[in-house]
């Protein structure tokens, strides 16, 4: 008889075992070798096919959009077959989740990043300069670089261990931020601000640690330039492999703390953040490439011998034929080594992502007892025109006409120290029992007065107002409550939580806010502010770095509007010469690439002649633009414009290229339009680019 359990058909028999077996059965049990402490080969070799030892890149670099930052060089089998496997190299290919999001001029600035610092644009050299404007994306750009460096090299291994950037504090949680929203879980930061000494030694301690272990966690510190300097100890006997310098333009001094101690630290590859490489002069410049790789321009005493001092001359208006030649040999020259280590793209690939900008320079005439104020300052200061030397005496008047500018009130409890009654008649009766602050005593307030007014009426803009004093912005900020604009500010005396809380409101569309007040310095860096589409430069800072800085936080990634950048300056006076002077640097600065804060008695002895420091004292100048007038400009006649500027033109071009309005027949922004008669006298007005521009 048959039996009934039979297979009637061929049965895997290990399958037929586990169906009439149990787990105890010693046939279902894994192969084990009867050898006492067996653990097996070295290289745990089986029986049957070889593992595959060859090496392969991280990323497929044959997909489409793949982003090769090396390619090795090609071999035929049979050199491959000779060739140590030791020796074979991979591509090396950014990883594809940042790449889908990188723009054509950013994958180029990782390429050029990765060259730099693996030394191949310069034999033995390491460093470079990213000197992209503001808004170009230097941020993801680095971060895409430091992830690539940390995970793979042409040798399949990690290029780099340990990262430091080092930035301002104000920005710290920014560049952490940005490492959670590019990587969010796959990489991690250590972020060390000012606090208790034990607290941030620890977390150095904490980085550097990891030099010697085999996994690494937090691969990457963020740390203020403060912070670093007062706990340099820690950090200075460990060997780094990659340090970012943001807000690199720091570093200009080779002579300061900053710039020794971090030269002290043992880290080659270098990469330095700048949107403002030069600022003053081309000794400034020096420090900074010498910074990212030392000798290539010899010492500072040879630099300024062959390069500094020609180009200088060769761009001064009294400079020889032969001087001017000579001048631009060497500019020539000096560009050509430095382009091998510095990368530079300017605001205008912005155009084609973003909103039209347009900017205008808006010179508003100073009213009667502005203008009284100024002068009388200036003949009771007794300075002394002719002394070849700048005084304090001289740097004080310099502030007190600048605050004249913005308001005679800032200025008032300055003149009745003064103990002089010829000053004091000047102001009206009961100015100084007037609580409220009167725009009417203000070229430039009544001007800002009108716009504001004109668009909360129109529109549902948002204001960003900038001031390089604080006087200035609390008298703004009364103002505004006078008038009932929602306003809030930003300043240096906030923690960097309370100002990421301030940004956050303003950029929050369902926030009911309609100016934030921002400090020159406080917010020149790296913040975002789109929330806002027109800004106000209230008053000219000396370096044109500043105001370019201050004037980028709403014209960036995200902007939907159209953005109107106004630079007030009160006109023929103090305002009008700093901008002059800005015009100059910014020229020096475009010459060789494409004083941060307030001047000291060096710095204005530095830029400026005894003839030009004595124009900085001259009374109000009777015109419609002191700064038209410097131009000579052969478009207008008696200072009215006959002939447009060139079809192409830009507000990256000079002045002279812009439009030049004495009225406001022809002006695109209505409502500065609207705003004229309320002290305006002139008008410079280009754009970032041409697009249709719809007005209100």
């Amino acid at each position: 008889m048959r039996r009934s359990n039979a297979p009637t058909k061929l049965d895997n028999p290990i399958k037929r075992l586990r169906e009439i077996g149990n787990d105890s059965d010693p046939l279902l049990k894994k192969y084990k070798v009867p050898i006492p402490g067996y653990r097996g080969s070295l290289f745990q070799r089986r029986l049957g096919t070889c593992g595959s030892i060859i090496k392969k890149p991280l990323y497929d670099p044959t997909v489409e959009n793949a982003l090769i930052l090396y390619k090795p060089i090609e071999m035929s089998e049979h050199e491959k077959l000779i060739t140590s496997k030791d020796k074979i190299k991979v591509h090396v290919v950014c990883d594809p989740r940042l790449t889908k999001y990188l723009r054509p001029h950013q994958r180029e600035g990782v390429k050029f990043m990765y060259d730099c610092v693996t030394g191949s644009k310069i034999e033995n050299n390491f460093g470079c300069i990213m000197a992209d404007e503001m808004g170009l994306g230097k941020t993801l750009q680095c971060i895409t670089l430091i992830w690539t460096l940390l995970r793979q090299s042409p040798d399949t291994g990690p290029y780099i261990k340990l990262c430091l950037i080092i930035c301002p504090s104000s920005l710290i949680k920014n560049w952490s931020n940005e490492f959670t929203k590019w990587l969010p879980g796959l990489i991690g930061t250590i972020d060390v601000d000012a606090g208790n000494k034990t607290k941030v030694d620890n977390n150095l301690k904490k980085f550097t640690n990891q030099r010697f272990t085999s996994r690494t966690s937090y691969p990457v510190l963020i740390i203020s330039y403060e912070t670093l300097r007062s706990h340099i100890a820690v950090l200075k006997n460990i060997e780094l492999d990659l340090m970012i310098c943001d807000e690199g333009h720091r570093l200009k001094n080779k002579e300061n703390l900053t710039y020794k101690s971090l030269t002290s630290l043992r880290v080659r590859q270098k990469i330095l953040l700048s949107a403002t490489p030069v600022q003053n002069d081309l000794l400034e410049y020096f420090s900074l490439i010498n910074f990212v790789n030392t000798g290539i321009l010899g010492e500072s005493s040879e630099f300024k011998k062959k390069y500094e001092i020609p180009i200088q001359r060769g761009r001064e208006r009294e400079a020889s034929e032969k001087e001017k030649i000579k001048g631009e040999e060497r500019r020539r020259e000096l560009i050509g080594i430095v382009e091998k280590c510095m990368i530079r793209r300017t605001q205008a690939l912005l155009t084609q992502y973003l909103p039209v900008k347009v900017e205008m320079v808006v010179c508003c005439e100073m009213t009667d007892i502005q203008k009284s104020v100024y002068e009388g300052l200036i003949n009771y200061s007794n300075v002394d025109l002719n002394s070849s030397k700048v005084s304090a005496k001289q740097l004080s008047l310099i502030m007190q006409l600048r605050k004249v500018c913005n308001h005679p009130k800032l200025v008032y409890d300055y003149i009745l120290s003064l103990k002089c009654l010829d000053l004091k008649n000047i102001f009206p009766n009961g100015f100084q029992n007037t609580t409220n602050v009167n725009p009417h005593y203000s070229g430039k307030l009544n001007t800002l007065a009108g716009l504001l007014k004109y668009t909360k009426m129109s529109t549902d803009d948002r204001f960003v107002i900038v001031s390089n004093f604080t006087q200035t912005l609390d008298l703004l900020e009364q103002f505004c409550r006078e008038h009932e604009y929602i306003c809030i500010r930003l300043d240096g005396t906030m923690t960097s939580k309370k100002r990421a809380k301030v940004v956050k409101m303003f950029n929050d569309k369902n926030e009911n806010v309609f100016i934030m007040m921002l400090s020159s310095k406080a917010g020149g860096c790296g913040l975002n502010l789109i929330g806002g589409n027109r800004l106000v430069l209230f008053d000219p800072d000396w370096n044109p770095a500043n105001d370019d800085q201050a004037a980028a936080r709403i014209w960036r990634d995200g902007q939907k509007k159209i953005s109107y950048i106004y630079r007030f300056v009160a006109t023929g006076s103090i305002d009008e010469k700093i901008f002059e002077r800005q015009q100059h640097k910014k020229s020096l600065s475009k010459s060789i690439i494409d004083t941060e804060g307030d001047l000291g008695i060096e710095d204005l002895e530095r830029i400026y002649s005894s003839t030009e420091l004595r124009k900085l004292f001259k009374s109000v100048k009777k015109t419609i633009s002191e700064t038209h007038d410097s131009l000579n400009c052969k478009r207008c006649v008696n200072s009215i414009q006959v002939s447009k500027p060139p079809d192409d033109a830009t507000c990256e071009l000079p002045l002279s290229k812009w439009n030049h309005y004495s009225d406001k027949k022809y002006l695109r922004d209505v409502m500065i339009k609207q705003s004229w008669g309320n002290g305006i006298s002139f008008v410079f007005e280009q754009v970032s680019h041409y697009r249709q521009i719809v007005t209100i």
